[in-house]
């Protein structure tokens, strides 16, 4: 098992990686690798979530915060708290994850355009590897507006 492993994985350099649900073999192969932290942005969903996954992490010696973001709506105070706990993780090696790498690759690339230098065309390239254009309409709305507010911020 290795990290790569997990459903829609994406290696973002060699302190995060972004994925789907990980299994509990993924997390494993993910605290094997040496990453300390795990987020997640999914809700909690018998039909997809780990019964525990918190409790699992822990177990495995992984931080782990969740941040349930609901498919259907999207609030800018999840991706802020999102911000917040990524700008507190620098130099930590970090697993971002949803249910299938959606909300984690939207966050992400909205995260790494607000605190990384990253380019509105790096970010939308990065999720071009998971989202499709107007696939997720209210998705599409959600990112545009919050990649407004960052440019607006800088």
């Amino acid at each position: 098992m290795s990290a790569s492993d997990i459903l829609n994985f994406q290696r973002v350099g060699d302190d995060t990686i972004t994925g789907g649900q990980p299994t509990e073999p993924d997390l494993r192969a993910v605290a094997q690798e040496g990453y300390e932290v795990v987020i997640n942005l999914a809700t909690i969903d018998p039909r997809y979530s780990l019964p525990d996954e918190g409790g699992l992490a822990q177990e495995l010696g992984l931080a782990y915060h969740h941040i349930p973001v609901e498919w259907r709506h999207p609030k800018p105070a999840d991706y802020d708290a999102f911000a917040a706990l990524m700008a507190g993780l620098l130099g930590r090696r970090v697993l971002v994850h949803c249910a299938a790498n959606y909300r984690a690759t939207a966050f992400y690339s909205l995260y790494a355009l607000q605190a990384l230098g990253w380019t509105e065309e790096q970010a939308a390239g990065f999720r071009a590897n998971i989202w499709l254009p107007g696939q997720y309409p209210v998705w599409d709305d959600f990112i545009a507006a919050q990649t407004r507010r960052i440019v607006a911020a800088h």
